[in-house]
């Protein structure tokens, strides 16, 4: 059985990782939907593009990137927006690349009506629309040598979204529309991004980018879970499940959701709140949704990678837990700080964060705007939401006017 600050530890990474864009703590029917999934791929007839924008009227494209660690990745491409709707602008139209957090696929853009969603908001004010999916979700289980049964298809972190998947997405949407990118990430699609930003990465396709409720640091997590998760021991957590690959719906991770949720003093039912803060404007129908689609597989070294952040509060390579080992993957006994500062100072940035969210804290927020108190005044664009928190971002309701209305002009800005 494992220990208490083993389970503590637990809880925080399957609700930080599978809870990033989850709904409010309304929905603790969560235990009996995480099932067993044998976490095939589907076929890209029933992608992304087949069941959530073609049949809304949009044209819809799927496509298939390689990464130079030879991860196939899947994308899709809503090129303009719906039938009849014309921009002006002939085949010019400005690429966005939209990026998903953790335990999701872009299929959680696309929840909300194609009034209410991003990406289709996007594509009717004139923007051709790019959505990653990052290696391991449902389309994205394909390499050119290793299966995802082999333990070795899963050994990464996010540090390999950051060398790898987004480089190989953004060269694949520049090669195909020979413009510079427009950028947005949620959750940890802020945290790869402001991460290979700051390493230079991306410096001559990337025309802006958007962070909303960004989590480059977490040190001011607001509930009693986050602060004893930050401080458990979770360098060893592999051994709790003896697998490489973290499936939410599998047994190994549904069974200890339940230890968890048996714990003295952990209430499930409220456990998303928790941890994500009271998202003040989702549709209640959104939960069953959600739950239909996501969410989706990862690494175990990933989770590590994450909790390390956490506990340690810097933004950095993954710990490989021993200095000689590090020494050995880095050349220096500790793993190597992403430097935010470095970030170009004219490169344009929104950033949009919430009073309400318990992982995108106000104060890990204003400690990230600290790292570009440099960037050039004019480049950067702040937006604070008092009532928001971390899924209103993704799926609230009003998003549109209070949020999405404001990235669409951001972006118009630079043009």
């Amino acid at each position: 059985m494992p220990s208490p600050a083993d389970l503590v530890a637990l809880g925080l990474l399957l609700c930080f990782l599978v809870l990033v864009v989850g709904p409010d703590g309304t929905h603790g029917s969560s235990r009996g939907s995480f099932g067993p999934n044998n976490g095939a791929a589907a076929p890209v007839s029933n992608g992304i593009c087949a069941t959530s924008v073609t049949i809304h009227g949009y044209k819809c494209q799927e496509h298939e990137v390689n990464t130079e660690d030879g991860y196939i990745l899947n994308m899709q491409r809503i090129p303009e927006g719906r039938v009849g709707w014309s921009s002006g602008g002939g085949n010019k139209k400005q690429p966005v690349l939209i990026q998903h957090g953790v335990l999701v696929d872009g299929m959680t853009w696309l929840l909300n009506s194609p009034e209410q969603n991003l990406p289709m908001i996007l594509a009717d004010n004139g923007f051709d629309v790019w959505i990653a999916n990052t290696r391991g979700t449902r389309f994205c289980r394909h390499h050119v040598s290793l299966d995802p049964l082999h333990p070795k298809f899963w050994d990464w972190s996010w540090d390999e979204l950051v060398t790898y998947d987004l480089p190989a997405v953004f060269g694949f949407v520049f090669n195909q529309t020979g413009q510079k990118i427009h950028y947005i990430g949620h959750s940890l699609g802020t945290l790869i991004g402001l991460a290979s930003f700051s390493e230079g990465h991306q410096a001559d396709k990337l025309k802006s980018a958007a962070f909303l409720s960004p989590i480059a640091y977490l040190s001011h997590m607001k509930t009693a879970l986050g602060v004893l998760a930050a401080r458990a021991f979770v360098g060893e957590i592999t051994t709790l499940f003896g697998i490489a690959e973290f499936n939410p719906k599998g047994h190994e991770a549904s069974g200890f959701l339940k230890a968890l949720c048996g714990y003295p003093g952990v209430n499930c039912y409220d456990l998303v709140s928790a941890i994500t803060g009271k998202n003040c404007c989702l549709n209640a129908s959104m939960v069953d949704i959600f739950l239909k689609n996501e969410p989706q597989s990862t690494a175990t070294k990933n989770m590590v990678h994450l909790a390390q952040t956490v506990r340690d509060g810097v933004i950095k390579k993954y710990d490989h837990g021993r200095p000689d080992y590090n020494l050995m993957h880095y050349g220096q006994p500790r793993p190597p700080a992403y430097n935010i500062s470095n970030i170009a100072r004219d490169l344009p940035v929104f950033i949009c964060y919430g009073g309400e969210d318990a992982l995108s804290d106000v104060l890990d927020v204003q400690q990230l705007l600290d790292h570009l108190k440099f960037h050039d005044v004019n480049k950067l664009s702040v937006q604070y939401i008092k009532d928001y928190a971390h899924a209103d971002f993704i799926m609230g309701i009003n998003a549109k006017d209070v949020v999405y209305n404001q990235v669409v002009q951001f972006f118009k800005n630079q043009q």
